[in-house]
């Protein structure tokens, strides 16, 4: 014979918000990876330019995520075991785990607002030093060596210009074309939008998505905290103890 009455209904409900908590875990496991490989960051983020890589500020919160999702994947199933057993420890060990997990979340939401402008900003820079590059090599055929860094420059931009199809750091097609001879850069369908706005709006989008993933974690392992807390106490003073 367990716990009976309301700390019994708190014992189902603790396995329910468990349950979730480890589909949530398996959730934001899958976005992250998705986040990893995804051919729009992926591509940007395996970019080089003089041997200097792209910036991976981004790829350092995906890999957080991708820490998390697993843990909460682990955690989520010592939970739902714990409350239906009643074990006083396995639920004390989960309670510890949730605690730990929520301090890293909130360290981790506060290095993210403080950084949320970061991302976007680190890889328009690196953008920018390609593009600049570019417009310093004259329309002429140069040397081989700068044609070979010429070439280099070029194809980082081409990345870009395809990947997020857009052009220049603002609409300025017909500069990189006409004026630099750099040829098939960028798109001749319609007006392309620039670069900058492109970066600014594929990370924000995606930064935001972590964020919203983080916060309903977080309500939910508030929940947990609790549920974890008076379950424990009720199965201490239960006389079947």
């Amino acid at each position: 014979m367990g716990v009976e009455g309301c700390t019994k209904c708190i014992k189902y409900m603790l396995f329910l918000f468990n349950f979730i908590f480890w589909l949530a875990g398996g959730v934001i496991l899958g976005v992250a990876l998705w986040l990893r490989h995804d051919p729009k960051t992926s591509n940007l983020m395996e970019l080089e330019i003089d041997g200097n890589q792209a910036p991976n500020t981004f790829y350092i919160s995906v890999h957080i995520l991708i820490a998390v999702g697993a843990v909460m994947m682990v955690v989520g199933f010592l939970g739902c075991y714990g409350a239906i057993q009643e074990s006083q420890c396995l639920l004390g060990t989960f309670f510890a785990c949730l605690i730990i997990l929520f301090a890293c979340e909130v360290a981790a939401g506060i290095w993210g607002f403080m950084n949320k402008d970061t991302v976007a900003t680190e890889m328009i820079s690196f953008y920018d030093s390609a593009y600049d590059k570019a417009i310093s090599f004259p329309g002429l055929p140069g040397t081989e060596k700068d044609n070979k860094e010429k070439d280099a420059v070029t194809a980082v931009l081409r990345v870009f210009h395809e990947t997020l199809n857009c052009c220049g750091k603002s609409q300025t097609s017909s500069f990189l074309t006409e004026t630099l001879g750099l040829t098939n850069l960028c798109s001749a369908n319609g007006t392309p939008i620039g670069c900058h706005q492109r970066i600014d709006e594929l990370f924000t989008v995606k930064i935001g998505m972590i964020g919203i993933a983080a916060l309903a974690v977080a309500v939910i392992m508030i929940f947990e905290m609790i549920f974890s807390m008076v379950l424990c106490c009720g199965i201490r003073n239960s006389p079947v103890y």
